[in-house]
């Protein structure tokens, strides 16, 4: 089975060295195995230090980031394109450098409310852009994993079928689905037949609520979620997401719409993620010997 991860934003808006550590102690004390880190600047942060301090706390990384409008890779302008993917590529580099196992996101448009619809050059423009960018994760031993949102934060891959098609378009292997309930919630007439859909192409999986806060307290179904992603066999990591303006940064706040505070204190809320979907990991396994038998 994978690894059961945390988003480092229930910890802190990461603005600061200090704060990631804190948020990779927070992690291993809650018995998490993967922390989850929004792109992190080489020039900023110390990621030698970063990835021996996740090393020591026995923590894996992974990263994912959404490109600004000026480094958009579906545009149709080739010096947004090429600006974007010279930071897919610094983006892949960072993460080899931290000793993280993939790079996820939103790496194949602007991660922003589009006011017009994609185009077939802007299409083709990213499909390139991802090809080439996952030609770098090949030799950096980091897969390419594309998060599939909803139409309010990008105009290009809103649903599984769609990333299905851009992601064979690339031509590469390593190139899988990062697919996201609450996304889901949103874009699919059916989350789990999406799953199900998607198959072994999922490379990394987002466990979030229909109002970002405490599992169970919106109206996404996770039964059949977890019953989905047990008849696919999927065995890659899980990671808990949940955004409150109680701790989030700036930018993320305005890309994502966090306007409230969906909780206040995040040890609570991490301690109960981390049972709850341990808890419907475990009741759909139950539900499985219970239909096999005669």
């Amino acid at each position: 089975m994978g690894r059961l991860g945390i988003h480092s934003f229930v910890w802190t808006g990461g603005a600061t060295q200090e704060d990631l550590e804190t948020a990779l102690e927070k992690t291993a004390e809650c018995g998490y195995r993967l922390i989850e880190f929004a792109y992190l600047r080489p020039e900023k942060f110390d990621l030698d230090r970063l990835a021996k301090k996740a090393q020591g706390l026995d923590v894996a990384i992974a990263v994912t980031m959404g490109l600004p409008l000026h480094a958009d890779v579906s545009s149709e302008d080739p010096s947004a394109v090429k600006a974007g993917e010279e930071m897919l590529a610094n983006a892949v580099k960072a993460v080899r450098d931290i000793g993280g196992t993939k790079l996820g996101g939103i790496l194949y448009s602007a991660h922003t409310k589009y006011a017009s619809v994609p185009t077939d050059r802007g299409r083709k423009n990213s499909i390139a852009a991802i090809a080439k960018t996952a030609e770098h994760a090949e030799s950096a031993g980091i897969d390419i994993v594309l998060e599939v949102v909803n139409r309010f934060e990008t105009n290009l891959l809103n649903t599984t079928a769609q990333a299905l098609s851009f992601a064979e378009a690339t031509g590469s292997d390593r190139v899988l689905l990062h697919l996201d309930t609450f996304h889901m919630n949103i874009e699919e007439a059916n989350p789990a037949a999406a799953i199900r859909l998607a198959g072994d192409r999922i490379g990394y999986f987002h466990i979030g609520e229909s109002n970002r806060g405490y599992l169970g307290d919106g109206v996404i179904d996770f039964d059949r979620i977890f019953d989905a992603l047990l008849d696919v066999g999927y065995q890659r990591d899980i990671t808990f997401e949940s955004f409150s303006s109680a701790v989030v940064d700036e930018g993320l706040t305005l890309a994502c719409a966090i306007w409230r505070d969906t909780w206040t204190e995040n040890m609570p809320l991490a301690r109960h993620a981390k049972r709850f979907i341990e808890l419907k990991q475990e009741e759909a396994r139950r539900r499985r010997e219970t239909n096999a038998r005669p």
